[in-house]
């Protein structure tokens, strides 16, 4: 039914216009008494087989939605009723800002794709802790961590240490986007010396705290070979405790929109099944050379059950669906949930 009548009937709007209306939707119906439970009922798997312990987290399922749809923390709550295992909101900066000039978000419907330059338009961490102080315990939830655009990159530490620890009590993970490659000249933040200048000073603040919360790294799918065992030496020098692989690609290759639609877009972070094999490919190689020994968030180009079983078996201990999401559905979270589920069932039958 979603794919048939409510997508295309959505799809006559910007993607931008859809978004306000689905975080819309999603407050009124959690709003109207029932109307959580409605969601879970219809959208919410459980059972022993989906259940996961990642860096000292505790997850229903590995099934998170990715940050940039829940960006202040305003439908965390509805969404973890969609069958979401986590949630992680944001991209969260210091301070408010309106992001990139509009239009800003773009689909590419023949790629099952969409390209976006939002530019971490958000509130501000102030507005997201007030929405978090009241928080339920029970949803996992990670912060997504980037600097404002206009700190320029010397003085980006101090950014990501103000968001952190401001937002310390509020969530249970944090991811340091250092990769986005919609805010000018952040991705020269993943260079080693870079790198280590963010991560040391939020390390040493956690030291001092009485709860552990776990820090992970966002990386780029545009990364070299050697880009990638460079920052694996990084994150194991620091002790940082995971890595989510990865954010949009500025690569166009291989796409089947016409190339004027693609040359009007212009820049922009891509997503969607252009990107499935790329994040595959990079969980593999990172779970590979870790030797299995480190936690991968697996996020980019699951665009259907089968993609999902595929980036579990390539590495990742967790999973986040966005692009997919936009075009699968409601319902697709629990979809993943009953493969991984049936699949679980029909291996342990061949263990026995």
């Amino acid at each position: 039914m979603y794919k048939k009548i409510i997508r295309p009937i959505l799809f006559l709007l910007s993607p931008e216009t859809i978004h306000r209306v689905t975080v819309l939707g999603l407050k009124i119906l959690g709003r109207i008494p029932g109307g959580k439970a409605l969601l879970r009922g219809a959208c919410t798997v459980r059972h022993p087989s989906l259940e996961r312990e990642v860096f000292g987290l505790k997850f229903p399922n590995p099934v998170g939605l990715a940050a940039g749809f829940d960006k202040n923390a305003e439908v965390y709550r509805e969404i973890s009723c969609l069958g979401f295992g986590f949630v992680e909101i944001g991209t969260v900066t210091p301070l408010p800002q309106p992001g990139n000039p509009k239009p800003r978000l773009f689909r590419l419907v023949k790629d099952r794709a969409i390209v976006n330059r939002m530019g971490f338009n958000n509130n501000g961490v102030e507005e997201t802790v007030k929405r978090l102080r009241n928080r339920d315990r029970r949803i996992i939830i990670g912060g997504n961590l980037g600097k404002n655009t206009v700190t320029p990159n010397d003085t980006a530490p101090a950014d990501y240490l103000r968001t952190f620890r401001r937002l310390y009590d509020h969530v249970d993970y944090f991811v340091i986007n250092v990769s986005c490659p919609n805010v000018a000249n952040l991705s020269e933040l993943q260079e080693e010396k870079s790198l280590k200048e963010i991560l040391v000073p939020v390390l040493e603040f956690r030291r001092g705290q009485s709860q552990y919360r776990p820090i992970l790294l966002k990386i780029s799918p545009d990364l070299t070979a050697g880009q990638i065992d460079n920052t694996i030496a990084v994150m194991k020098e620091c002790k940082i405790d995971g890595i989510v692989a990865t954010n949009t690609t500025v690569s166009r290759d291989g796409l089947k929109s016409e190339r004027k639609t693609i040359r009007a877009i212009g820049r922009g972070g891509l997503s969607g099944a252009p990107l499935t094999e790329r994040s595959i490919e990079m969980v593999r190689y990172i779970h590979e050379k870790t030797g299995g020994n480190f936690p991968i968030i697996g996020v980019g180009g699951i665009m259907s059950e089968e993609d999902a079983m595929a980036m579990l078996d390539a590495g990742a201990c967790l999973i986040q669906l966005y692009t997919g999401f936009i075009y699968e559905g409601p319902k697709f979270a629990k979809r993943i949930c009953k493969k991984i589920r049936l699949e679980s069932e029909i291996r342990e039958a061949i263990r026995s």
